[in-house]
C-alpha cells in the first residue's frame, strides 16, 4: 500500500481516510506493508511501515497546497517543493524497494503515489488498485487543472485493474473525464471508526451564555470546499438573525479571500478563525456548534460531515459531495444556492425539533458507515484481481 501521508502528519482527510482503512483491513487479516515517501516519527502496530527515504523532499508538505500558498512554506529565496518531481523520485525507490517485499495486490492512494503503483505493479507482476480520494478536477473545481498532475491521474487510472473512487458522483467524473472504463470502477465509500464520541469540556462558552448560535466550517479553506459559498449564506443568515457566531477551522490558500469577503459584507465581527485543530479540540469545537455547514463545490466524499454527526451535531452538505449520496438524516443544498443555505441554516437555528430529530436519526444512521465495512469492499476487490 502506498501513502503520502498518515496522521498526524496529515493535511486532510486523506491520510486520516488511509489509516482508517489499512487498520480495518488488518483487523480482517490483511498484512499490509504501508510505504510512504519519507520517514516520519510513527508507532503504528497494525501495518508494517516503510520509508522509501526520497532525498528530494525536505519535509512533507501538504499534500494539496497550492502555488499561491508556497511562500507560507519556504523562503522566498528556495524553490517551492515539487510534487510532480517528489512523486517520480518516489516511484524510483519503490521500483527498487518492491522486490524485496512479497505481495498479492498493490494498493496506491491518490496520484502523488500511482506512479510508485505502475513501477510496483511492473516489478511484482501483481494487480493494481487506484483508490481516488480527490481527483485535479475537484480540486480546482473544473477550472484549468493542472495538464501533469492530470497525465499522472489519467496514466495511472489506466494501468490501475481496479479504480475505488470514494463517491457515486466522483465515479462518474472518472468515466467523463478520465475515460474510465466503468466495469473496473468499484465505489467504496469512506467510514468512521467512533460512531459516537464522549461528550468533552464545552468551547466557545462566552458565547452561548450570551445567547449566541455557533454554525461551524471545517476542513480545508480552498476552492474545492466552497469557502466563498458559506460567507455569503452567513451574510443572508444574519439578515435575519444577528445573534449567531461563524466558526472556521482549518488553513488553506483562501482564507485570506475569506477574511477579506467577510469584511466587504461588513460581517467579519461575526467570525473567529481558529486554524488548524486535531483531536479534542477539533471534537470539542463540533460539541460546541448547533450545526455544521460544508459547502464544498465538488467533494469526493466529505468525511467531515460524518466527524460532526458523530459528535452529535446536525449536518447540511452541498448535493455535490459524496456523502450526500448516503446520508439521508442531513440537509442539503447546492453549493451555490446560498438562499437555501441560508434557510436551512436559520432552520436548524430556530426550531428546536428539527435540530433534536437530525442528531438523533443522523446518530443511529451512521453505525451503519464504518471502517470494517469499507473494508469489506475492498476486500471483495482484492479477492476478485486476485
Amino acid at each position: 500500500m502506498l501513502g503520502w501521508e498518515l496522521p498526524p502528519y496529515n493535511s486532510g482527510g486523506l491520510g486520516e481516510a488511509c489509516f482508517g482503512l489499512a487498520k480495518a483491513l488488518s483487523r480482517k487479516g490483511v498484512r499490509i506493508t504501508f510505504v510512504l515517501p519519507k520517514k516520519l516519527n510513527l508507532k503504528v502496530d497494525f501495518m508494517d511501515l516503510v520509508f522509501a527515504d526520497v532525498d528530494e523532499i525536505t519535509k512533507l508538505y501538504p499534500v494539496y497546497t497550492t502555488g499561491y500558498s508556497w511562500r507560507k512554506f519556504v523562503s522566498f529565496d528556495s524553490l517551492p517543493p515539487d510534487f510532480v518531481h517528489g512523486a517520480l523520485k518516489f516511484a524510483e525507490k519503490v521500483e527498487k524497494l518492491a522486490e524485496k517485499y512479497h505481495s498479492d495486490i498493490v494498493h496506491a492512494h491518490d496520484w502523488m503515489t500511482y506512479p510508485a503503483g505502475i513501477a510496483a505493479k511492473e516489478v511484482l507482476s501483481k494487480p493494481l488498485v487506484a483508490h481516488v480520494h480527490s481527483t485535479e478536477f475537484d480540486r480546482t473545481g473544473g477550472h484549468y487543472p493542472n495538464q501533469t498532475v492530470y497525465r499522472i491521474e489519467r496514466e495511472g487510472l489506466e494501468k490501475a485493474d481496479a479504480v475505488l473512487p470514494v463517491g457515486g458522483f466522483m465515479k462518474q467524473v472518472l468515466i467523463d473525464k478520465y475515460h474510465v472504463e466503468p466495469s473496473k470502477i468499484r465505489v467504496v465509500y469512506n467510514g468512521i471508526d467512533e460512531p459516537e464520541k464522549s461528550e468533552l469540556a464545552p468551547a466557545l462558552s462566552a458565547f452561548k451564555d450570551l445567547g449566541y448560535k455557533i454554525v461551524l466550517y471545517l476542513g480545508r479553506i480552498t476552492l474545492q470546499k466552497g469557502p466563498e459559498y458559506f460567507v455569503r449564506a452567513a451574510k443572508k443568515v444574519l439578515q435575519y438573525n444577528p445573534k449567531v457566531i461563524f466558526v472556521v477551522t482549518g488553513s488553506g490558500d483562501m482564507q485570506d479571500f475569506m477574511l477579506y469577503e467577510a469584511a466587504n459584507l461588513g460581517i467579519i465581527n461575526k467570525f473567529i478563525f481558529t486554524g488548524f485543530l486535531r483531536g479534542d479540540e477539533r471534537d470539542r469545537v463540533y460539541q460546541s456548534a448547533d450545526i455544521y455547514v460544508m459547502p464544498s463545490v465538488s467533494e469526493p466524499f466529505g468525511i467531515t460531515a460524518l466527524e460532526a454527526i458523530s459528535n452529535h451535531t446536525p449536518v447540511l452538505v452541498s448535493k455535490q459531495s459524496g456523502v450526500s449520496e448516503i446520508l439521508q438524516h442531513a440537509l442539503k443544498a447546492d453549493f451555490w444556492d446560498i438562499d437555501e443555505m441560508a434557510n436551512k441554516i436559520l432552520a436548524v437555528l430556530s426550531y428546536n425539533a428539527l435540530s433534536s430529530d437530525l442528531r438523533h436519526e443522523s446518530s443511529k444512521e451512521i453505525r451503519n458507515f464504518s471502517w470494517a465495512r469499507s473494508a469489506d469492499s475492498v476486500l471483495d476487490v482484492y479477492r476478485h484481481l486476485i
